[in-house]
């Protein structure tokens, strides 16, 4: 047992370090304990090592130190590495005891000395990639812990073994839900498991409630998959793995009397190839793409999902009618093909059945689908770590973005599973309600409606729509003219903002490959900078030949040539916003490294 402890006190995370920033280097030194070696990484090229002791500074060097709390990673461009390290931290609460912390601030310190030595065009190229990294600092929804693998679900972590436990946090992660897994790689490569934090991005919200006697204490964690990650409107369905975007996996956990008990949901985009490109419309059509590989491709994600969580019930909330329900009926069609014993298929019409306002219906999809909640529960604890029972089935929910109408959705589905949970474990009687106790109420609902407005905000950009139903219990007039705004904002946006947001993604997580021969002005598509700076002189045209109409309209009473002058302005508005409409996608903001989604 000694043994042990030494293993996992010698894999053990620094949690506050020194970094030592000379001209040829950075050193990072621990302070949790007295170090008995600094890691020294090269300003020039990114290339690391251990030393024994830190360099004497002389009159002529004084370093500039600051305090950090954790290496994220380290990314490589073309000529530059750029080493993302946390500035900042806040505690947000605990994952079985052990704290968790959110990311408030993390820099990004470039060890790009070797740029000095290099080519004009590489110079050219390294800062066309490295202006991207000020959209990647912007990430939002970062957490990790020191001591236990938020990656990995309860029933993961009681499954682990003896020998799994004494790994380090980082080789016992999720590759699913580990945001910095490709920014690792080359601290990995150099064996440097304290420095290797493992970090999640999602959402975690926790609260304490007095029910009787008894403290109710439960926490909610997502965890967001990164093999499809991106914006709402660059990352649609699936690809051809049966990854799908948005995926998200949602844990809700019970601590009271003694017990232990965490349920699952999760949520993903339609698994079927399909895209909706931005092009200045509110809502642009959705396009099936090679219809004929869908059902493999549901296939491989479902397939995926058994291995992962047994059985499996996919909601799907989408309309039946329009672009939506053509979209739906494909699924359905590759529904058919997959649903076995293991495998169910509920459609449920969100919109027709509960309009925007009586959300309260979805007790009706609740009726359907109690059976499978109820057959295959949750994992429940006592205290001690004795199992009394597994969770072996998840639902699957899904609307068009996986976010509003899930949300709302899941969130009822937790709702019942607590209270069933609170009844298993004695605490409520069979005629109790979360709705009768009025502080455990309210703390239920706001803690669902905060994870569903991070998710939003993670993959659209803005808080969830709908929210005021799942933080109230009801809709609202603020409610409804917030959705309407943030509705026109998601609108701006997926248009004008998100090619590099996308693009940032992308890099982070490894999904585009570098060369030293191309840049991103090699790609085809029009380049996202030069395509918002045209839309801004488009506006501009139209908007200074109705000024410039006007003016001439106000002179044309006493002057024929005022008026044909304001017909020449209104004739040219008119046909640059035509223009503008007949080619909306020339006009948006693309991703610039936006290869072939398929």
């Amino acid at each position: 047992m000694n043994e042990m402890e030494k293993t996992n006190t010698d894999k053990k995370l620094y949690t506050r370090m020194r970094l030592w920033e000379f001209a040829d280097k950075y050193i990072f030194e621990p302070l949790d304990t007295i170090a008995d070696s600094y890691l020294s990484i090269s300003r020039a090229d990114g290339s690391m090592s251990l030393i024994d002791e830190l360099p004497q500074c002389g009159h002529m060097q004084s370093p500039k130190v600051r305090l950090v709390f954790g290496v994220i990673g380290m990314l490589r461009l073309i000529a530059g590495v750029y080493l993302f390290v946390i500035t900042s931290r806040e505690c947000v609460g605990t994952y079985m005891g052990h704290p968790i912390y959110k990311v408030s601030s993390l820099e990004i310190v470039p060890c790009n000395l070797s740029l000095e030595s290099s080519s004009v065009e590489q110079n050219k190229i390294e800062a066309e990639f490295s202006a991207l990294l000020n959209a990647a600092g912007k990430t939002h929804g970062l957490y990790f812990s020191y001591d236990i693998n938020l990656t990995l679900c309860l029933q993961r972590l009681h499954a682990l073994g003896d020998e799994s436990k004494l790994l380090p946090l980082w080789r016992q992660a999720d590759p699913r839900f580990l945001w910095n897994g490709y920014l690792l790689e080359a601290l990995i490569d150099n064996k440097l498991d304290q420095y290797l934090l493992p970090i999640m991005q999602g959402s975690y919200h926790h609260f304490e409630a007095a029910v009787g006697t008894n403290i109710i204490d439960v926490s909610l964690i997502a965890r967001r998959c990164t093999r499809r990650t991106g914006t709402r409107m660059w990352r649609r369905g699936a690809d051809f793995d049966g990854y799908v975007a948005n995926f998200v996996e949602t844990e809700q956990i019970l601590q009271a009397n003694g017990f232990i008990a965490s349920f699952l949901q999760v949520r993903g985009s339609i698994p079927l190839l399909w895209e909706q490109i931005v092009d200045l419309t509110y809502k642009p059509p959705f396009q099936i793409v090679q219809p004929d590989e869908g059902p493999h491709v549901a296939q491989r994600h479902f397939l995926d999902l058994s291995k992962r969580y047994n059985s499996i019930l996919a909601v799907d909330l989408v309309n039946k009618h329009g672009g939506e329900g053509r979209l739906s009926e494909h699924f359905s069609n590759a529904m058919q093909t997959i649903i076995n014993d293991s495998i169910r298929y509920v459609h449920f019409d969100f919109h027709t059945i509960c309009g925007h306002i009586h959300f309260e219906r979805l007790s009706l999809l609740y009726d359907q689908i109690e059976d499978f909640l109820m057959d295959h529960r949750y994992l429940l604890l006592y205290a001690k770590g004795e199992k009394v029972h597994d969770q072996t089935g998840v639902v699957r929910t899904n609307c068009i973005d996986c976010l509003d109408r899930t949300n709302v959705t899941q969130s009822m589905i937790g709702r019942n599973m607590l209270e069933g949970q609170l009844k298993k474990i004695g605490i409520f009687s069979d005629d109790d309600a979360i709705s009768e106790y009025s502080i455990f109420d309210s703390c239920f609902k706001k803690m669902w409606a905060d994870l569903g407005d991070d998710i939003s905000i993670q993959y659209a950009g803005t808080p969830a729509l709908k929210g005021d139903f799942v933080r109230y219990g009801k809709r609202t007039v603020d409610g409804i003219l917030k959705d309407g705004i943030n509705a026109l904002v998601r609108y701006y946006l997926n248009n004008f903002a998100d090619g590099v947001k996308q693009d940032a993604a992308d890099l982070l997580q490894g999904h585009y490959i570098f060369s030293t021969t191309r840049g991103l002005s090699s790609t085809t598509q029009p380049v996202g900078v030069e395509a918002f700076v045209s839309m801004r002189v488009a506006s501009g045209v139209v908007f200074s030949g109705v000024m410039f109409a006007m003016f001439s309209l106000r002179q044309g009473r006493y002057d024929l040539l005022h008026t044909l002058y304001a017909l020449f302005w209104v004739g040219l508005s008119l046909t640059v916003a035509y223009v503008v409409k007949a080619n909306g996608r020339m006009f948006t903001n693309k991703p610039r490294l936006f290869k072939s989604r398929h």
